[in-house]
């Protein structure tokens, strides 16, 4: 029981993030400031969901309402139990605003069936609903039913709540006028349990959060987390073996397993889910915020901000910092990701200037578009500093491409061969070389990737010394040119930045690691291999045959800086972040048996190619 407490604790502080900030607000009561309400709201098909509703105790004026729809619960429960902090931050908290948390659908005190990333349902009729629906009814209810409100309603909320967020830019109340998805999930094949087709099994833990259903309001959890066995992730995974047998753990009553297992490709259970592409005509003010370091869902926030700049005509920015997930929402004072440390009081400065600005413009000011905020908040991670733009990618970027060519050589010019290397099942590469059991991983987005570099089933490409800095913006494509003696295989590329031999250790330097030539992961990403051509029809390799892989890496700015070396990184493996490829063609990796994991050697021809756009 303990341990289950335990991890839950964790799962709203490390993985949710949610609404709190990290640290404790200086003596400020928020009972002594706000009065609590709970009400059930009914949705237009007679479903009652929980509404917990926090108001300024100063009536003097109006305010807006500032609204968040959660899976992760409105706790505390209680007309006489309150946060100890409310509101997306301290400033907004402070200067009064009517903050609502909201149980959605089917979760915690809610009525109703969940559905993990309900689809949305495009002219509704009737009582037909989806999340936008029932935001529309419950931003009609508040602003009708409230006191002493402005009537203009803002939502935000971060990873889970930050797709919510984005649903409420669907078919959205007049009186919705601005939104922060933060975060967001944009579609789960892409997001958090998958990437490009291979799941994520340094997330299997949290199947138990979305896969328990419950047939009541409840207010306390109904789920459970496995006690498992070890303190090792890497050791107990390679344990297990092939993916079946996790079913020890989760058993049909765990839906989101079930469904795990019934879709591994992109078909029409996963595709209705997605979000992405229903963004446009978009009327509310949104604010896309984003970390660049973001293990859970980075690429949900990128596609939310292209998506409705492409196809709205709305306002619309976009904000991405030094941040692991939800970082932005903390209040400590050095922001560091793993070993890296990028500046002091950033999270503050952006919930001061930024958040709070955007959020009072449309609530409380004129709504106008001139907030004063540029199109574009991103920051370097090389240079360590902040950079605005108008338009992302910059309209001054360039591209350029690089060859993983011979004598592990990044270079301008192609080579005509190819490097092999073996990749035995049995002995995958660690995505982190500390022994851990994490509940979802953070800390390796910006890991040392020493170790793996000097892997004989890691290849390794990088350039000489800079003599002057690289700006590298927007995002990275990999065009390997791949040949394996199996019938199927992952790829994984990385883009390192490997600092000069003079790097001085920050307080964040772990005790046996020296920043000196530390090999700091910038980006990553893998491409399962059968779904090179198509997310929907996965298809095998024809053994020795040489082929296109291509593989979009989230985007990035970063500047690699004078001294410093650019380094491509490729493999196969990287366990247990990923699930293992049986590197034999199977119709579903969860059903393989432990006999269709094959050792297979693997070639990267040399007119393989890293294209990306600079500043100049």
């Amino acid at each position: 029981m303990r341990l289950i407490k335990y991890i839950f604790l964790r799962t709203a502080l490390l993985l949710f993030t949610l609404t709190t900030f990290a640290q404790e607000t200086e003596s400020y009561d928020v009972k002594k400031h706000y009065t609590k309400q709970e009400v059930d709201i009914v949705m237009r098909d007679g479903i009652k969901l929980h509404t917990t509703i926090y108001s300024p105790k100063d009536t003097s004026k109006k305010y807006p309402i500032l609204l968040q729809r959660t899976p992760y619960s409105s706790r505390p429960y209680g007309k006489d139990e309150f946060r100890s902090k409310i509101g997306p931050n301290e400033f907004l908290m402070k200067e009064g605003n009517i903050i609502v948390y909201q149980d959605v659908r089917g979760r915690w005190m809610s009525e109703g069936v969940y559905d993990n990333m309900r689809a949305y349902i495009p002219n509704k009729k009737g009582k037909q609903f989806d999340e936008a629906s029932d935001t529309y009814d419950t931003v009609d209810w508040l602003i009708n039913n409230v006191e002493n409100t402005n009537k203009k309603v803002g939502v935000w909320g971060i990873s889970y709540p930050g797709f919510y967020a984005t649903y409420s830019l669907l078919d959205a109340h007049p009186a919705l006028k601005a939104v922060s998805p933060q975060a967001c999930i944009g579609d789960f094949f892409f997001d958090d349990f998958h990437h490009n087709g291979a799941y994520l099994l340094s997330y299997w833990r949290v199947t138990a959060l979305f896969g328990h259903e419950k047939t009541k309001p409840v207010s306390e959890p109904w789920y459970k987390f496995s006690d498992l066995p070890s303190k090792d992730q890497y050791q107990f995974f390679k344990d297990i073996g092939p993916l079946s047998n996790l079913d020890e753990y989760y058993k049909e009553d765990n839906v989101f397993w079930t469904q795990l297992k019934e879709h591994p490709n992109y078909d029409e259970f996963w595709q209705k889910r997605g979000i992405i592409q229903h963004l446009e005509k978009i009327k509310p003010a949104v604010m896309v915020v984003g970390g660049l370091f973001d293990a859970e869902d980075l690429y949900g926030p990128f596609e939310t901000y292209e998506n409705i700049e492409k196809r709205s005509d709305n306002y619309n920015i976009m904000v991405f910092g030094p941040w692991s997930h939800g970082d932005w929402a903390r209040t400590k004072k050095r922001q560091a990701v793993g070993n890296v440390y990028f500046g002091d009081e950033l999270s503050m400065k952006y919930q001061k200037n930024i958040e709070t600005k955007f959020f009072n413009h449309f609530l409380k000011g004129n709504g106008d578009d001139k907030t004063g905020l540029p199109e574009i908040q991103i920051f370097d991670t090389g240079k360590k500093e902040w950079k605005s733009y108008d338009s992302w990618p910059p309209a001054a970027a360039q591209k350029k491409a690089f060859y993983l060519a011979e004598n592990d050589k990044l270079s301008e010019s192609k080579g005509s061969n190819f490097a092999e290397f073996s990749s035995d099942p049995k002995k995958p590469v660690p995505y982190s070389e500390d022994i851990k059991m994490v509940f979802t991983p953070r800390k390796y987005m910006t890991d040392d990737q020493r170790f793996a570099a000097r892997r004989p089933d890691v290849l390794v490409y990088e350039t000489p010394v800079l003599t002057e800095d690289m700006t590298l913006v927007g995002e990275v494509l990999a065009k390997l040119k791949v040949a394996t003696t199996g019938t199927d295989a992952d790829w994984i590329v990385k883009l390192v930045d490997v600092f000069p031999n003079n790097a001085e250790d920050t307080q964040e330097t772990q005790e046996y690691l020296k920043m000196a030539n530390y090999h700091m992961m910038v980006r990553s990403e893998v491409m399962r291999g059968r779904f090179r051509n198509s997310f929907t029809k996965p298809e095998p390799f024809v053994a020795n045959q040489k082929t296109d892989v291509n593989i979009k890496l989230q985007d990035v700015h970063h500047t690699f800086k004078k001294g410093h070396k650019i380094q491509i990184q490729v493999q196969s493996t990287w366990f247990p972040l990923i699930d293992l490829n049986p590197q034999t063609f199977v119709p579903n990796i969860f059903k393989a048996k432990a006999s269709d994991f094959t050792k297979q050697t693997h070639k990267v021809f040399h007119d393989s190619a890293i294209e990306f756009s600079i500043l100049k």
